[in-house]
């Protein structure tokens, strides 16, 4: 089991940037495959960025491709969301979560955090 602790957000203006933090717990957190996904109010959750056990794959939403870059240091059970070139349309609130390197990369993630609001103004 992992459990997951988001933290970073804040108010930003339009163009800065911010880097979401999410501390995680447990010995065997490097078996696990972290992704990002945010929310809006009155909308679905949606995909945001992911990264492999290891750090050599990364998938990244293509409304975030060039401005945002997900990482992970597995000696210290962190994984970070580095947000550049922030726009209105990222306000969210955004969660970490994981999945044991077990299951298909298609699978559904089975631990997530409480998440971190976003909000990015005009």
């Amino acid at each position: 089991q992992v459990q997951l602790v988001e933290s970073g957000g804040g108010l930003v203006q339009a163009g800065g940037s911010l880097r979401l933090s999410c501390a995680t717990s447990g010995r065997t957190f490097t078996w696990y495959n972290i992704a990002w996904f945010r929310q809006a109010p009155g909308k679905e959750r949606e995909f945001v960025a992911a990264i492999r056990w290891n750090g050599d794959n990364i998938n990244y939403a293509d409304s975030v491709k060039g401005r945002f870059t997900i990482s992970r240091d597995n000696a210290k059970n962190m994984v970070y969301l580095q947000m550049n070139s922030l726009s209105p349309e990222d306000t969210a609130v955004y969660y970490c979560a994981a999945k044991s390197v077990l299951k298909s990369p298609g699978s559904e993630y089975d631990y997530w955090g409480q998440g971190t609001q976003v909000t990015v103004s005009s």
